[in-house]
């Protein structure tokens, strides 16, 4: 897969051509524990609604006895308000985003990993490192494992937009000559725009992340920002809030261009569909979910399970061929097939990969003050 570097940074790698069947997994016993054969439990997970698709929960399920009930969410802050809701129980395993470490360390609601049980050597070692230095709550803890990887960028109607430029922009989305015919998600579509204002001398360069360093910045930074976009709201039509509603804006609502994430735009592309998705020229945010177990945790075996599944280069090869993301896991790609390839090289020409722009850690005080001015746009 596309690797991230020593800082974290996402760096270029090369689009595998072909791919491998996904069904060899199921044609190779020698995958299949024989602790998994004998299972007969059950795992409660809490995951982004369109990560687990019926390819991979059947072969789980086959292989090892185990049924998933499966519990979809389309934000962080859902993740969260349920672990708190319920003191960390209900579920055995959760799925945060590597950026929001700063909010989850405090709450004291999910536990450590065995990683004697986690075949940490089968991802990418610096989405790896993500857990065991940002996540590690405890000293030589990890409290969180790399799942999915994906960007958010800008998705459009190729039979009724066409970008300016060899890349879109975040400006697209907010543009007069688009308008009542654009979505986005309200606080990202948020930072997008100020990314856009940097290029447009509305913000200085580098004010969007100089926000993250304290209130004060982001006071001065996102009341510019939110000023620029309540003054245009009126361009938005649509404010998604999972990946069905920006499947659905593309589809059925009118939306001509959006701000989205990868998954849901390039799973219409790969059906088919009059969509295309791609980093914008300001550079794509780079996001990785992870897996985080919460204190009250009751399938523990089951759990173990799970993650050696998937982490298995077939399943996961498999899993991003129907979804439309990407894998941590090493060599997954292999058995994701051309379609996979064809999309990741259509949304990360030339330089998009070297320019992706990881999502910084947010602190509770800047994602409170961040759902302030959100509010406020929301209402005006």
């Amino acid at each position: 897969m596309s690797d991230f570097d020593k800082t974290g940074r996402m760096g270029r790698r090369a689009v595998l051509k072909g791919g491998v069947a996904a069904a060899a997994f199921l044609a190779a016993p020698a995958l299949v524990s024989r602790k998994a054969l004998a299972s007969s439990g059950e795992i409660n997970i809490l995951m982004w609604s369109d990560y687990l698709p019926e390819t991979f929960t059947k072969a789980f399920t086959e292989a090892t006895g185990i049924t998933i009930n499966f519990t979809g969410i389309g934000s962080n802050e859902e993740i969260i308000n349920k672990m708190k809701a319920t003191r960390g129980r209900g579920f055995d395993i959760v799925s945060p985003t590597n950026n929001r470490s700063l909010q989850w360390k405090p709450l004291e609601l999910l536990q450590p990993f065995d990683m004697s049980k986690v075949p940490l050597d089968a991802v990418n070692p610096a989405m790896a490192k993500i857990g065991t230095t940002e996540w590690a709550f405890a000293d030589g803890a990890c409290y969180w494992l790399p799942h999915i990887w994906g960007t958010e960028g800008i998705a459009w109607r190729t039979d009724q937009f066409t970008p300016a430029g060899v890349l879109p922009s975040y400006g697209d989305v907010w543009a007069e000559e688009n308008a009542g015919k654009t979505m986005g998600r309200a606080h990202s579509m948020m930072l997008g725009a100020g990314l856009y204002m940097e290029t447009i001398g509305a913000l200085a360069k580098g004010d969007v992340w100089k926000a993250y360093t304290s209130p004060e910045a982001m006071t001065e930074v996102w009341t510019k920002i939110t000023d620029w976009c309540i003054a245009k709201k009126g361009n938005i039509k649509l404010i998604w809030n999972d990946a069905d509603s920006q499947k659905n804006g593309l589809l059925n609502e009118g939306v001509i261009v959006g701000q989205t994430w990868d998954g849901p735009p390039l799973a219409l592309k790969t059906a088919g569909e009059p969509v295309m998705y791609a980093a914008p020229v300001e550079g794509a945010m780079a996001w990785v979910d992870g897996l985080a177990m919460p204190v009250g945790a009751e399938n523990t075996d089951e759990i173990y399970e799970f993650i050696k599944y998937a982490y298995m280069p077939e399943l996961a090869g498999e899993a991003i061929d129907h979804h439309g993301y990407n894998s941590p896991v090493l060599g997954a790609d292999k058995f994701a097939g051309e379609t996979y390839a064809r999309n990741f090289a259509d949304a990360y020409p030339g330089e998009a990969l070297a320019n992706l722009n990881p999502w910084p850690a947010e602190p509770q005080w800047y994602a409170d003050m961040r759902t302030e001015f959100v509010n406020r746009f929301t209402s005006a």
